[in-house]
């Protein structure tokens, strides 16, 4: 079993904690990178898509 972070599990906490995605900790480029990135935009989406029209 590998004890290594998921990077998208921490681009999902990253954003729950309203971190934005700048603070992405991989190289760009990297598959790590893409998959925080991912995990990042699938609760930011989320989060955005419940936000009521017209802030």
């Amino acid at each position: 079993m590998t004890t290594d972070p998921d990077p998208f599990e921490e681009g999902q906490r990253t954003a729950r904690k309203n971190i934005p995605a700048e603070a992405n900790p991989y190289r760009d480029g990297s598959e790590e990178h893409s998959l925080w990135a991912a995990g990042h935009e699938r609760i930011a989406g989320e989060a955005e898509a419940d936000e009521p029209e017209g802030g």
